[in-house]
């Protein structure tokens, strides 16, 4: 391995490990896309909690499960396919060192740059199948929400769903990501300079979707909104110096 493809090799790396602390600091500075929908779900949690029925919930959640089951169901796809060519053999690396886009390499340098989009991809895989896992405990707790509760214990049931469902959508947030990385450690094969444009060319895009796109100025507009008005409870809620009806004679 040439000096130049360890250089690159490390500022991919150290872009994708720092990404998300630096991510986190971003949203304690000045707020970010991620940061804002945390707030955004946890409200969620709070409105389900005081809803009369939580059927719109447990369809919003299943929406989103469905999401990361197509998304983790072609990363297998594009993880089998990466397999087969990186365990190919040489037979493989002839059948692809004809193409002229392709940078000239060593049979064990072909097998890293392939190896690193195959690390890029199953990391997706792994974050959406936590992500599922995830929301459908959540699911299981939003099916559990006691209707009947004080306000003090809805507040507190809200707060701990969303302890469920903030990490989950987090886990799915990040197996998107790795198909960014994943797409920079594929432009490798072109070379170390293509390599080094791809990969702070995914960072720069993925910063600039988390605080200057037209959807992250939207999202922050609905969490200021959200921050003024004030959760109220349903009609479904016994009024005050009243008994839930299995507690009435």
């Amino acid at each position: 391995m040439h000096l130049i493809d360890i250089i690159v090799l490390s500022v991919f790396a150290a872009c994708w490990l720092l990404y998300e602390p630096m991510l986190k600091r971003l949203g304690e500075s000045g707020g970010a896309l991620n940061t804002d929908m945390t707030i955004i779900r946890r409200r969620w949690m709070q409105e389900m909690a005081v809803r009369e029925i939580a059927l719109l919930d447990g369809q919003l959640l299943g929406h989103a499960i469905n999401s990361a089951s197509f998304f983790a169901s072609s990363n297998l796809i594009l993880i089998a396919a990466a397999g087969g060519v990186l365990f190919g053999g040489d037979n493989a690396l002839r059948s692809v060192e004809g193409l002229a886009v392709l940078a000239k390499t060593t049979p064990l340098m072909f097998q890293v740059k392939l190896g690193l989009v195959l690390v890029a991809l199953a990391r997706g895989l792994l974050d959406f199948i936590w992500s599922i896992r995830q929301m459908n405990y959540c699911l299981a707790a939003i099916g559990a929400t006691p209707m009947w509760a004080p306000p003090n214990v809805l507040a507190e049931y809200a707060e701990a769903a969303g302890g469920i469902l903030n990490p989950a959508l987090s886990a799915f947030n990040a197996g998107v990501r790795a198909y960014y990385f994943a797409l920079a450690a594929a432009v490798w094969l072109l070379g170390p300079l293509p390599f080094m444009i791809a990969t702070l060319g995914a960072m720069t895009l993925l910063l600039w979707r988390q605080r200057r796109s037209r959807a992250s100025t939207a999202v922050r507009k609905v969490r200021h909104i959200l921050e003024r008005q004030p959760v109220v409870h349903g009609p479904h809620m016994p009024p005050r110096n009243t008994t839930p009806p299995e507690d009435r004679i």
